[in-house]
């Protein structure tokens, strides 16, 4: 077996505090002490590679599988990588349907799984005890798991209606489909997630056994563990459960590229919503750009609760909006910053986008006060120590930027960023991003009325 070592930072843990992460008063984050110092990296001869940080404060352990395969990686059938997120539920060959999470409950553990654009992550939070329990049913389901035409019938149906219920019967869900469709026009970021109706339903049993033997391959695989447990115990059992596994020859990926937009591109949702929707969005870089930081802060600014701009001027202001939020979403291979708006019934949706464009447009030209930059960048920073305080964030941490970026970025590193952001920062990059003739817009709004579209058609037969 190889492996390395990685030491980030100067560690200080205090005692009782488990993985909180410990500050001391002055400007600023003066002083701190991250868990990542102590992560160990290993990696076993099929490529599978093993993230550690080990903590005894707590009896909890974070195991989380991070299967680089998102729905990015689909090809001809979108949905595939997140039907498969149900179908290693539906039992392997020494476990039955369900079994899994069934032991992971009766011992008091926690057990879940996501897809995303960029991997799917099954994750499980135990006391010290189980994990070698937890170590045996993923090798098992990742080696063995029972891909029958029953099981992809049954997923298919249960996805179908997630689908249904998350999307087609959601405004939100259905702009937001649109939204990224509209924007990300050659790159694989352009299906949703829980992929297309159609695909969903003519996926082939053959279709998924190929994408099961290629992208859960050992060398596609991190798997974080952070908490109570001994390092080399857990890598010698890793190696004996995953270790006879075979990797994959090739990992191929979508090739698809981000296209630039050649000017504003719009769609109109027809739903009968009492409350009409406005969805807005701009390309953005990639997770670990240089400029992430500057557009978490602008992103603050702008959209992010009640005190931020679009908020204060839709909501409060004009009184036209019943909520306004955005934020900027990083991925692997691209990023979008967006926003969105409820409107307030009896407004017009050409209203409330006048107003919401007009604030952009704002913070474009005339840029932001400093004590608007200060407050935002303490809200980030305060976001970022909270989100390290139990095992499982901090493993969520570990293997996102780990698998994502290559790299786990020190704590330290992350809040300087954040800090050495200034207002000419978040000017630039709003001016280098949120260009008014770059951006995607999606409304949902009720159907027009039968006599209003008859009177329409009639007038343009006219023409």
């Amino acid at each position: 077996m190889k492996w390395t070592r990685q030491f980030l930072l100067s560690f200080r843990l205090l005692p009782g505090l488990g993985l909180s992460v410990a500050l001391v008063a002055s400007p600023g984050w003066a002083e701190l002490s991250d868990p990542v110092d102590r992560l160990e990296m290993f990696e076993l001869d099929n490529g599978l590679r093993i993230l550690a940080i080990e903590d005894h404060s707590t009896p909890v352990v974070a195991f989380q599988m991070w299967v680089h395969a998102g729905s990015k990686d689909e090809s001809f059938h979108t949905g595939i990588a997140h039907l498969f997120e149900h179908m290693m539920f539906k039992g392997s060959e020494n476990i039955g349907e369900e079994e899994h999470a069934r032991l992971i409950g009766a011992r008091g553990g926690r057990i879940n799984a996501y897809t995303s654009r960029d991997v799917t992550v099954y994750h499980e939070d135990v006391t010290s005890e189980s994990l070698p329990l937890v170590i045996d049913l993923e090798a098992e389901r990742v080696s063995r798991l029972n891909i029958s035409q029953e099981n992809l019938d049954d997923e298919r149906e249960v996805v179908l209606e997630e689908r249904r219920l998350r999307i087609e019967d959601n405004p939100g869900g259905l702009a937001f489909e649109a939204l990224a469709a509209l924007s990300f026009q050659a790159h694989p970021y352009h299906w949703p997630v829980i992929g297309w109706r159609a695909d969903i339903e003519a996926v082939t049993l053959e279709a998924c056994r190929r994408f099961f033997n290629t992208y859960y391959s050992p060398n596609n695989i991190t798997i974080v563990i952070v908490g109570d447990f001994d390092t080399q115990q857990a890598v010698a059992q890793i190696e004996q459960a995953f270790g006879e596994l075979e990797p994959a020859a090739e990992i191929p990926r979508n090739p698809g590229k981000v296209v630039p937009l050649r000017g504003e591109r719009r769609s109109i949702i027809h739903y009968d919503v009492q409350a009409p929707l406005l969805y807005a969005a701009w390309h953005a870089p990639a997770t670990g750009h240089p400029d992430a930081d500057a557009l978490d802060v602008t992103s603050q600014i702008l959209s992010a609760g009640r005190s931020s701009r679009l908020y204060r001027a839709l909501v409060y202001d004009r009184e036209e909006a019943l909520y306004a939020q955005g934020g900027y979403w990083e991925m692997q291979e691209a990023g979008l910053f967006f926003g969105v708006a409820g409107v307030r019934p009896g407004v017009e949706i050409g209203s409330v986008e006048e107003g919401f464009f007009t604030e952009v447009e704002r913070l474009r030209t005339e840029g932001v006060e400093e004590a608007e930059v200060a407050k935002a960048k303490r809200q980030l920073e305060v976001s970022l120590v909270n989100g390290l305080s139990t095992a499982h964030a901090l493993a969520s941490r570990v293997g996102r930027e780990s698998v994502l970026t290559g790299r786990v970025r020190p704590l330290q590193e992350r809040l300087e960023a954040i800090r050495a952001v200034t207002a000419e920062d978040v000017q630039r990059v709003a001016q280098t991003y949120l260009d008014p003739e770059l951006r995607s817009v999606v409304h949902v709004v009720p159907p027009v009325p039968e006599s209003t579209a008859e009177a329409q058609a009639q007038k343009r037969e006219r023409k």
